[in-house]
């Protein structure tokens, strides 16, 4: 894994914490755990229950939706975000194109977090309506 100031600036590029200071990224980084996972692992499976976000520290991977790909991430995405917020089954699978780098962080850490870092809790409001707009325009114009 990067250092801790490279990790830092990782975590700062990615939109969801862009608006963090850095004490706040440095809690963030403290309630994930490190995954490394080889080229053809699935990282998330469609259908099965999500309990962690994965946020893409380096290397490559896909997103299928029911077999078909629907996106490739990069460093900086994040998958699995849904997770957060409930036990639902996850919406998508996630398939790694290369070996990559994860920032896992699980769902209880992740809600007291929020209560640590309020402009977290903004952000990922943003985040997740962007992302809902996104979706609206693809599939409704």
């Amino acid at each position: 894994m990067a250092t801790k100031k490279e990790s830092l600036e990782q975590l700062r590029s990615v939109p969801m914490f862009s608006a963090c200071s850095a004490k706040d990224l440095e809690k963030i980084l403290k309630v994930g755990d490190e995954l490394t996972a080889g080229a053809g692992k699935v990282v998330i499976d469609q259908g099965q229950t999500g309990r962690e976000a994965l946020v893409l520290i380096s290397g490559a991977a896909t997103v299928r939706r029911n077999g078909k790909k629907v996106a490739s991430i990069g460093p900086g995405a994040v998958v699995g975000e849904l997770a957060l917020f409930d036990h639902g089954p996850r919406t998508a699978t996630v398939v790694c194109d290369t070996e990559c780098q994860f920032l896992a962080i699980n769902q209880r850490e992740f809600l007291g977090l929020l209560e640590q870092v309020p402009a977290l809790n903004r952000r990922m409001l943003e985040y997740l309506a962007g992302k809902i707009r996104d979706f609206d325009r693809q599939s409704f114009g």
